[in-house]
């Protein structure tokens, strides 16, 4: 049944002279009020119905075509509430009821309104970052966590203190796996990067691990870190990892930089004596290749002489025997030409006539070329 705003009228409570706590109306505009000054629920439902009439068509509340423009403009209402804007950050992720049915792209898109439909719009553009072995205090500096995930052990076993960050993103192409599959992902991320640093450096001695292997730890961390995220199904992909601090712990850094400082006069006493005998390895090289090739050369020389001097003797032994005395004063002539040749002489006639005088030119010839 509806209720009609009679004059006479009262509601369900019957005649207007009492409201529903017991009151009777007041003020005189016709509106009454309950305890405390509260306007009457009979006053409020004809308010209502008069409003109702000046909106819906039709005469009133009974008519049915007032009701089902009513109803037309509330669905078509609510059917404009599924236009949702994906700003150029974002990948629009369309869900009905609570099921993951497709993704839209930046701009203007569409989907079921609610309760039927949903959207999830994260931004995979944004890159995160994720620091391990540490924590950020308001208004201070960095300090280590209370568990101290920085102290890690070495295949030497060793202890290091490593600090390190990692930057990542959600991968845009799996999306869908980095909102449905994974609840808290900076966590899940710290977790994975701790676990990877610990295997990565349980593999390596501290050494290379404070000097050289840097770069080949971040690599290697990443593209660990990656795999076993992917194996998750975390739709993240990791940008970069950095090393912000490697060092021995606390308590005992003062002894592992004594023997660093050692190691490195190590090496540089090291390489000086390479040095040092890269210059003076050749210099003894090269001389003693010169001793072998004048021994050579004196030996070459002396066998050649040798055999000189033992084929002019065959020669003259062989003269000799066909004419003994020819070759016997020729032999003597030549010998004193070899004694004589170079002395002062004096020629005497042994028949008694005295010197001999003669024109001494080799004297001459040496006075010449003297002056």
């Amino acid at each position: 049944m509806s209720w009609s705003n009679q004059s006479g009228g009262g509601g369900p409570w019957g005649p207007r002279k009492q409201g529903p706590w017991g009151g009777g109306p007041t003020g005189g505009g016709g509106g009454g009020s309950g305890p405390g000054g509260q306007p009457d629920l009979e006053e409020l439902l004809r308010r209502g119905q008069d409003r109702l009439r000046t909106i819906i068509p039709g005469g009133g509340p009974a008519s049915g075509r007032g009701f089902a423009a009513l109803a037309g403009l509330l669905i078509v209402g609510w059917l404009a509430t599924g236009i949702y804007v994906v700003r150029p950050d974002e990948i629009g992720l369309n869900l009905v009821f609570g099921r993951y049915v497709g993704s839209s792209q930046p701009g203007l898109n569409y989907n079921w309104p609610f309760p039927v439909g949903s959207v999830s719009k994260p931004q995979v553009t944004r890159v995160n970052t994720t620091d391990v072995g540490m924590t950020a205090a308001a208004g201070d500096m960095r300090m280590r966590a209370e568990n101290n995930p920085s102290l890690m052990l070495t295949g030497d076993e060793n202890i290091v203190s490593i600090e390190f960050q990692v930057q990542w993103q959600i991968n845009p192409a799996r999306a869908a796996d980095y909102v449905f599959n994974i609840q808290t992902p900076q966590t899940s991320v710290r977790a994975v990067a701790e676990g990877a640093m610990r295997e990565v450096v349980g593999r390596r001695n501290i050494q290379p691990i404070l000097t050289t292997d840097r770069s080949v730890i971040e690599q290697e961390v990443r593209q660990l870190m990656q795999e076993v995220l992917n194996g998750y199904g975390a739709g993240v992909e990791i940008r970069l990892v950095q090393l912000l601090k490697v060092d021995p712990p606390s308590q005992v850094i003062d002894a592992f930089r004594d023997v660093q400082a050692a190691r490195q006069d190590q090496d540089r006493l090291r390489n000086e004596a390479e040095t040092y005998a890269s210059r003076v390895v050749p210099e003894a090289k090269g001389e003693a290749a010169r001793i072998l090739q004048e021994a050579e050369a004196y030996r070459e020389r002396a066998v050649a002489e040798a055999n000189g001097q033992a084929s002019r003797f065959k020669q003259v032994f062989e003269t000799y025997r066909a004419a003994p005395d020819v070759t016997r004063e020729r032999m003597f002539l030549e010998t004193m030409e070899r004694v004589f040749g170079g002395a002062d002489k004096v020629i005497v006639d042994q028949n008694g006539s005295g010197v001999v005088p003669y024109l001494p030119l080799p004297e001459i010839q040496k006075q010449g070329a003297a002056r």
